[in-house]
């Protein structure tokens, strides 16, 4: 069976967006289960020529890359229980950082060689974040039924839950501008929470309740604000120094990624699905790049409030959770509340901001594409 190293036949083919006439690659065509990286990292090396993706191609997901735009896929990872929203790029692209059960992983991508960064007893590990020095990894970790925030030095030399919290843990990212800082979602609200890890000191940056459904929030680019989206409502900054909260446009923002210097925002939209949006943050002004034409999956967006017990109920009647104890919904076979991920676009910049990547599963299976900005 093939593993790592192999190289299948391109998949790639060129056509053009009708409605704005942006310049679509389609990466992959395999009757499977295809997907960029989380939308929080970067799916591009820095040298924008290579795209690093998950596939299910073999059976289970695994780390895949590609030459832009046609160039032979490679497989980088075999076998099973990898987080397939986990990986990010390291600062120079070499290596690839990812989450596998209870262990942080770290391959080079030119040896295929892996190396185990730590390993956390009986526990499972959400998406990795790189801090700005390139130092640390940060991921949620769900340990003997308590939830929490991990952290494992790249080199190998040290790993440490940081964090013990009472409700759930997902997406922990570090500040862009100070690592000693780790912003993280908790579930259910209030949900935007921040971290000092000099003092231990967690700080709830936003009160809300279940009824305004905040989500998706990250870092502003290089700045002290956060961006968020109050679902499915309008897209807001939060200023992380005064605390004072800004509107910066109202339409149904769904994944949002903001460029570099924190000017644009890119977001797909669902309910209704108007396509992938630029979103200059200045006036609130926006232009559409493409339509994915993804089924965009998961009952709770047709609301406008978290998932309650009663969702759970039903979607736990409709599939298994895997292992019984699923770290939060990106680890669900099934999900039916807020997913499946890999019907949603995730949309995020190529590092010189003139292309985006994105999944959709418009032909019958999760595919990754990249559009041309028009």
């Amino acid at each position: 069976m093939p593993g790592r190293g192999y190289r299948c036949p391109s998949e790639y083919r060129r056509f053009v967006d009708e409605k704005t006439g942006a310049v679509i690659h389609q990466l992959t065509k395999h009757r499977s289960i295809n997907h960029n990286l989380y939308f929080l990292n970067n799916s591009f090396t820095p040298d924008d020529r290579t795209v690093v993706f998950t596939s299910y191609r073999d059976g289970n997901p695994n780390l895949y890359e590609l030459a832009l735009p046609d160039g032979q896929i490679c497989q980088l990872t075999e076998g099973e229980q990898l987080h397939p929203f986990s990986a990010c790029l390291s600062r120079s692209g070499d290596n690839i950082y990812f989450t596998r059960a209870g262990s942080v992983w770290q391959i080079n991508r030119a040896s295929l060689e892996e190396t185990c960064l730590a390993t956390f007893d009986k526990a499972q590990l959400g998406e990795c974040n790189l801090s700005r020095s390139g130092e640390w990894v940060v991921t949620a970790i769900k340990q003997r039924g308590e939830s929490g925030i991990a952290m494992a030095k790249t080199d190998g030399s040290s790993h440490d839950v940081v964090l013990r919290w009472p409700r759930t843990v997902i997406h922990p990212q570090f500040h862009p501008l100070d690592e000693q800082l780790i912003e993280f979602s908790s579930d259910p609200a209030p949900r935007m929470h921040l971290l000092d890890r000099q003092t231990g000191k967690v700080e709830c940056l936003y009160e809300h309740s279940n009824e305004e459904f905040v989500v998706h929030e990250t870092f502003l680019g290089t700045t002290e604000e956060l961006v968020f989206t109050v679902w499915p409502f309008s897209l807001k900054r939060l200023d992380l120094l005064s605390r004072r909260i800004r509107e910066i446009a109202t339409f149904n923002a769904w994944h949002i990624s903001p460029n570099a210097d924190g000017t644009r925002v890119l977001c797909d939209t669902n309910h209704p699905d108007i396509g992938i949006q630029i979103v200059e943050v200045s006036s609130g002004a926006r232009k559409t790049v493409c339509y994915p034409h993804s089924s965009n999956g998961g009952s709770q967006w047709k609301t406008a409030r978290y998932a309650l017990a009663e969702d759970w109920a039903r979607a736990a009647e409709q599939q298994q959770v895997e292992r019984g104890q699923s770290l939060s919904w990106m680890e669900m076979k099934t999900d039916t509340v807020y997913g499946p991920q890999w019907t949603h676009p995730h949309p995020s910049w190529s590092p010189d901001e003139t292309q985006v990547i994105y999944t959709s599963d418009v032909s019958g299976f999760a595919q990754v594409y990249v559009a041309e900005i028009p």
